[in-house]
């Protein structure tokens, strides 16, 4: 990978990262301001799903830029579940783990609410999924950030 790859690939996952906390914050205010207003409503339910796909969809974009700067093969009837695994793998020689294995566990759950949110179109969302898949995301949005940030200090040393 040149200099000019490493720095694009940097400059692409701190600009998901960014993107990342602006969904978080948003999550956030939707939580402490705009659900009290309404109540735990299926609407409310909706925002807050939207919110949390849109924040697991970010992320994914980054790993995806990752998988293919290199060149990580990816069954296309599988590609987002094996996607998030290949990045907890440290390949020698090429790369290190993008995500921790911590994380993973957590990412796993958002990724297959987002299957489940993207492919099902439910309207009915339960309130205690939501809350446990916000305790998930709120307990995985610092070591996405860490292990991002491990992985930039790889790239700035290739």
């Amino acid at each position: 990978m040149s200099a000019v790859d490493s720095a694009e690939l940097i400059g692409l996952i701190k600009k998901q990262l960014m993107l990342g906390d602006k969904i978080f914050r948003g999550i956030d205010e939707a939580i402490e301001i705009d659900v009290p207003k309404i109540g735990k409503t299926g609407n409310a339910a909706v925002m807050v799903a939207g919110l949390i796909e849109s924040y697991y969809t970010c992320l994914e974009t980054a790993y995806h830029k990752i998988s293919q700067h290199f060149e990580n093969h990816l069954n296309p009837a599988r590609w987002h579940a094996e996607l998030l695994k290949k990045m907890t793998l440290s390949i020698e020689g090429i790369r290190i783990p993008a995500v921790s294995d911590d994380a993973y566990l957590h990412l796993q759950e958002l990724q297959r609410f987002r299957h489940f949110k993207r492919y099902y179109f439910e309207l009915e969302y339960d309130w205690d999924r939501i809350d446990f898949l916000l305790k998930k995301l709120h307990t995985v949005h610092p070591m996405v950030h860490r292990d991002l940030e491990i992985f930039i200090k790889f790239l700035r040393e290739l």
